[in-house]
């Protein structure tokens, strides 16, 4: 469908991994994990491609594998990447591929490596890859040796460790796959489908493109079947093509569907694609993938709306690590996220400035959430990369731009034919803030005389005309939207402005369908105005209710996204310091108080929320925090400032199940309900009321002195196959009451067929090593990461901390 910017209408299906493929983004159906038996050393080595490596004492890793986020943390280090390490490394693995008398052919697919990676099979490079944001692959066939030890051996060269102004990882970070494939087969993402909808049926179309890797045409004969969720087929079709020698062929075939159930939000409906290829009437290759029909539309005076009903996009910008986990990618960590995002009223995530792994669109194909699909945050030139502390000190200038010209329109190309199916996916980001003022692009429009204004960052001294020019934007802008357009027209094309009254100098937002404004909104109503035909929304805004009040009254603004739905690794200030701590939920993925915050501004279901903290000043203050933490323990006598976040009409307080006497306040600037009351030990209540009646209750209380450790987890029945859960440890006092206030030094130990993964306590702050199987609470709180290890079994976990009783949790890998 062709993009029109007024009205924007598109119409598509998505494709996503079926099954078991959904957990891990399985390239195809005849894909073979091999995440095991892989060893890893540290540091560069010449030989460490050859077949004669002795590799026996090499380091024993499971993929994926994040090397960065297992070292010491260093003020000495880049804040950029969150004082952690890169460096060199080589991985290899030993396999012994079985001879077939049809000769397949075998590739290895990558879902990525960060980054620079150059791979080999038996001494043989295949190829390099520096993006560490792409998924690729290659053939090894004719390297191979047949029956005996194969060694497949990836060298890693993350030695420009600050080449990116957040925490990137370092390694095999995501899955690795064995493809066999017959001579013709499915070619790498092979199956595309989109669909059309007309009155009451919609109308899949797909596209099937076939390799033949032999001397001679092939004809083969396709299968398209189209189930309901019930798995009730609704649609097939059969079709004859003929695929030249050596060559390829794309081949085209339509399934009708008589009212087909639409995916929304809050019915993320979806159907199953079987694509089967057939050979002499023999199969030969296939592909089971989830779809779905659905609707956008974009409009300049209206804003978006999903299946024909307008709406506010609610999105929060996320990175890719998870904390001690790193940017190694575990399905349920991302499973948990999610929901709790969605919980609090978000609806859409923005992959900031990066693709993410194919699991992660999966998961929001099954959830219900939207996506938008970021490829880049610099182009030709490199930002400046924060070496001392965030924004100060002297910026390093390491990055991606080198090889820009090379590999950046053939990795968008990459990008968008791995993810076009994927249904959550609703607009693609060709690059963030690459305007940013004299960072590196400069215009005289940053000088006085006509200066425009609008600008929220700074621009680093007016006009330089040594820098690199900012009218070279628009060109740049419109060869990767060429390319997106090449592979999908269902979907805008779009990017994350920073400097927008110098992009608006230039021809860039008009190579865009949709233009994001990150930290704009003073210049909502002036854009609209002067230009009327361009579709605006918020790309990166801030969390306070003026942004969002921006977005919420005006009908043209069709959303936002804030920074950021989730604590990150990176772009820290000052030593000691992590991350950046503006998210949602902390790096535990648990909810912060601005998290409840957002709730009450977004979430339908009603909800109230408490939190406290000393009333600072004399005097009346009509501002209330949004960061208020769960505490009911101070000194006697201490005026405390109550705030509750609630979506309600109505918030009433009680202590001890009477009510509060002090007046209750309200901050009009954040949508703060507040109460300044002396403290009295006790359990605090907050009743929220709609229509007159008790909709929401939320209760904090006074604790003693810490006793024991409570622990629980998300699920007791875990497969045997890798699977990952969740343990949160609390300390509470002798009658069960969290002591948010302690910091316990926890020590987890596991019996029976599983291994923790990392522990997380969500302190900012705590530079302390990661890599053990002890570590301090923070509020009270641990969480622990425990993953199976292959075998069946009972699996007992002790978490243990001086001073106080131990606590055992029993879990059953199957």
């Amino acid at each position: 469908m062709t993009i029109k910017k007024v009205p924007f209408l598109t119409t598509l299906i998505a494709l996503v991994v079926g099954a078991m493929h959904l957990l891990y983004g399985q390239p195809t159906e005849q894909a073979a994990l091999l995440n095991d038996g892989w060893k890893f050393h540290r540091g560069d080595l010449e030989n460490g491609a050859t077949i004669a490596t002795d590799d026996t004492k090499w380091q024993a890793v499971q993929l994926p594998h994040d090397w960065s986020v297992e070292s010491q943390l260093s003020p000495t280090l880049a804040s950029a990447t969150g004082y952690l390490p890169g460096g060199i490394g080589w991985y290899r693995k030993h396999l012994t591929v079985p001879e077939t008398p049809n000769g397949k052919t075998y590739y290895i697919y990558f879902e990525g490596v960060y980054n620079r990676s150059e791979v080999f099979i038996n001494g043989t490079s295949l190829g390099k890859r520096p993006n560490g944001y792409i998924s690729f692959q290659y053939d090894v066939t004719p390297y191979l040796r047949y029956g005996e030890d194969n060694v497949l051996a990836v060298k890693v060269d993350h030695s420009q460790d600050a080449d990116s102004r957040w925490y990137t990882g370092s390694g095999i970070y995501r899955n690795v796959w064995l493809v066999p494939a017959e001579p013709v087969h499915l070619e790498q993402w092979g199956v595309y489908a989109y669909p059309t909808l007309a009155k009451n049926k919609g109308t899949l179309h797909v596209q099937v493109a076939l390799a033949n890797s032999t001397t001679s045409s092939a004809q083969v004969s396709i299968q398209a079947t189209l189930k309901n969720p019930l798995g009730t087929t609704v649609a097939q079709r059969t079709t004859n093509a003929s695929v030249p020698a050596n060559d390829r062929n794309e081949i085209q075939l339509a399934l009708d569907v008589k009212a087909p159930r639409l995916w929304s939000l809050d019915n993320p409906t979806q159907y199953t694609l079987e694509t089967v290829v057939l050979q002499a009437g023999k199969p030969i290759d296939r592909s089971t993938v989830k779809t779905g029909f659905r609707t956008f539309t974009f409009d300049p005076d209206k804003g978006f709306a999903l299946n024909g009903e307008w709406m506010k996009v609610k999105g929060v910008c996320i990175h890719h690590d998870a904390g001690v986990l790193g940017a190694a990618m575990y399905p349920e960590v991302w499973r948990r996220r999610l929901l709790t995002l969605k919980k609090l009223g978000v609806n859409a995530i923005r992959t900031s400035h990066n693709p993410q792994a194919t699991s992660l669109y999966a998961l929001c194909d099954e959830l219900g959430l939207l996506v938008m699909n970021e490829a880049y945050d610099e182009w030709e030139f490199p930002k400046r990369k924060w070496l001392e502390g965030w924004n100060v000190g002297t910026p390093g200038f390491q990055g991606a731009y080198d090889f820009f010209a090379e590999w950046g329109e053939r990795d968008l190309a990459d990008l968008v034919k791995r993810d076009r199916n994927h249904l959550s996916i609703f607009a693609w980001s060709i690059g963030n803030e690459v305007d940013y003022p004299n960072d590196p692009y400069s215009h005289p429009i940053l000088d006085g005389g006509h200066r425009e204004g609008g600008f929220t960052q700074a621009t680093f001294g007016g006009y330089k005309p040594d820098a690199p020019d900012a009218m070279r934007l628009g060109d740049i802008a419109k060869r990767l939207a060429a390319v997106v357009k090449q592979y999908d027209t269902s979907r805008p094309v779009t990017a994350g402005l920073a400097g927008v009254a110098m992009s608006n100098e230039t021809a860039y937002p008009d190579a865009l369908d949709i233009a994001g404004y990150n930290y704009t909104e003073t210049r909502y109503q002036e854009d609209h105005k002067r230009y009327p035909k361009r579709i605006i929304y918020g790309s990166e805004n801030r969390h306070d209710l003026a942004a969002w009040k921006a977005v919420r009254d005006s009908e043209y603004i069709f959303g936002q996204f804030l920074w950021t739905g989730i604590d990150y690794l990176g772009e820290s200030g000052r030593w000691p310091s992590r991350g950046f701590y503006s998210g949602l939920l902390d790096f535990g993925g648990f909810i912060k108080p601005r998290g409840y915050y957002r709730q009450s501004l977004w979430a339908d279901e009603p909800m109230v929320y408490i939190g406290t903290y000393p009333r600072q000043g004399r005097g009346p203050s009509q501002r209330a925090s949004v960061d208020a933490w769960p505490v009911w323990n101070y000194a006697a006598g201490d005026t405390i400032r109550v705030v509750s976040y609630s979506n309600c009409d109505a918030v009433k307080l009680y202590l001890d199940g009477q009510p509060v006497s002090a007046e209750a306040g309200f901050d009009t600037v954040n949508g703060v309900h507040y109460w300044d009351i002396p403290y009295q030990p006790g359990k605090l209540e907050a009743v929220g009321l709609r229509s007159g009646a008790e909709a929401a209750r939320y209760a904090i209380q006074t604790s003693g002195r810490s006793a024991r450790l409570l622990a629980t987890v998300d699920r007791q029945q875990l497969t045997r196959n890798r699977e990952v859960a969740h343990i949160t440890i609390e300390v509470v006092d002798a009658a069960g009451v969290p002591v948010a206030l302690a910091d316990d030094n926890i020590t987890v130990e596991i019996d029976g067929p599983a291994q923790l993964l990392g522990l997380e306590g969500s302190n900012n702050t705590d530079m302390s090593d990661y890599t053990d199987a002890t570590h301090r609470a923070y509020r009270g709180r641990l969480l622990a990461y425990l993953m199976t290890t292959g075998q069946a079994g009972a699996i007992t976990v002790t978490c243990s901390a001086p001073w106080l009783s131990n606590v055992q949790v029993t879990l059953e890998a199957e």
